[in-house]
């Protein structure tokens, strides 16, 4: 057992970093309108996440290097190189500034449904000390530059998180037979396209791929350590889709169109199931927000590293001056309640173009003899990256006439 917990790492926090406020609350919309039907969908978007994590782990550990670093030296064409670093770049530094405010935000939520609102004036603001208290445990964890110590106070968060979600699904008693169903029968309800594709990219997240070819490497030594990785990732990444399952089945317990968020989802519970599903809900959105308050930064930080090739760990300046601009940022907007709305229709159309993009770098990169050798995907691989990467283009497809409100 101890051999077991000593290998669980960079899985982990891929997984905090997909379970964030938002994931929290596309789920719960995805069970108060559609109840079981859409499970199916978060069941393909983990073999999904799987898929793609496992050959972003074993690039990690057999080239030694990060995607951001892989893509830009396995590029030769300079005008190409170019256009991919900056599409890397401006999707994941400033989508992920865009979405640490979200991160935050769903953190103080959580803390909301058990202390009261508090907020102190600063000039002609009025910010609220929930934020600050959220951004200031993100940025002590993080300005300590110990991998180790974030890795272990991210897998306590995931785990504080699982149960939270897993035991308040449980006080709902959900019917087993639909549940089952619905995870293994797709459906297709009317409206509910949107959803599905809410479902899958909140799940498959692009940064987490550089996060994850990044982490591995702090962790362990090389291709040796293959076979931890990816027990490593496969106990991470399902215990991370179950707390997805269990949000839906939970909010399925509720039938009200006035729940939009988790913390409504929490305040509704209370009264049909107790006041500890109250608070075994609050604390779970808590954890996933600060989780992901964590993550976000860090993986843009891991990305600026492999794209402009700087040297040194998680303690130097350049490093640590990424991650600060984007923790700070979350803060602000967050604290002081901007909505910073053209910055996150920007990242959502950063995110639609760059998830595909990312997915067939990877694939490209992960058949290559010179950086792969024997390591290379195999048949089935390839198949399942293939089917993926189609997907992904019809989903920033639709994600990119939604944000510009184009139908057909």
């Amino acid at each position: 057992m101890k051999n077991f917990f000593k290998n669980i790492g960079p899985g982990t926090l891929v997984a905090a970093a997909f379970i964030g406020p938002g994931t929290v609350t596309v789920c719960t919309l995805a069970g108060v309108q559609f109840g079981f039907t859409l499970l199916w969908a978060m069941v393909l978007s983990i073999i999904a996440t799987i898929v793609l994590q496992e050959m972003a782990a074993r690039l990690g550990l057999v080239s030694g290097k990060g995607l951001a670093e892989t893509v830009k030296s396995e590029i030769k064409t300079p005008v190409v190189r170019m256009i991919a670093i900056l599409l890397i770049l401006s999707a994941v530094l400033i989508g992920n500034a865009a979405y640490e405010a979200g991160n935050i935000s769903g953190g103080v939520l959580g803390l909301q449904t058990l202390f009261s609102e508090k907020t102190i004036s600063v000039a002609s603001f009025e910010i609220n000390v929930l934020s600050l208290v959220i951004g200031i445990l993100a940025f002590g964890l993080l300005y300590i530059g110990n991998y180790k110590v974030i890795e272990r106070s991210l897998v306590t968060l995931v785990i504080l998180m699982s149960l939270s979600f897993i035991i308040t699904s449980i006080l709902t008693k959900p019917d087993i037979p639909a549940v089952l169903r619905g995870m293994f029968i797709p459906a297709f309800p009317e409206e509910g396209w949107l959803t599905i594709i809410a479902l899958v990219g909140t799940t498959v997240v692009p940064y987490n791929l550089f996060l994850h070819a990044s982490l591995v490497k702090e962790k362990w030594k090389g291709i040796n350590d293959l076979k931890a990785a990816r027990r490593d990732l496969y106990v991470s990444i399902i215990l991370g889709g179950i707390v997805s399952i269990a949000i839906i089945i939970s909010a399925t317990a509720i039938q009200s169109s006035e729940i939009s968020n988790a913390s409504d989802l929490a305040k509704s519970l209370e009264p049909l199931y107790g006041s500890f599903s109250k608070y075994f809900l609050s604390i779970g959105l808590f954890a996933a927000g600060i989780t992901s308050a964590i993550t976000a930064p860090l993986a843009a930080a891991y990305v600026a590293k492999g794209c402009f090739g700087w040297k040194g760990g998680l303690r130097s300046k350049k490093f640590r001056a990424v991650w600060i601009f984007v923790l700070l940022l979350g803060i602000v907007f967050s604290s002081i309640g901007i909505k910073p709305i053209e910055i996150i229709k920007f990242a959502q159309v950063a995110n639609g173009l760059l998830l595909p993009v990312i997915t067939g770098f990877l694939l490209w990169v992960v058949n290559r003899n010179l950086v792969m050798g024997s390591y290379r995907n195999s048949g089935l691989q390839n198949i399942l990256g293939i089917l993926i990467l189609l997907t992904t283009i019809i989903l920033g497809a639709k994600s990119l006439l939604k944000v510009f409100n184009i139908s057909f």
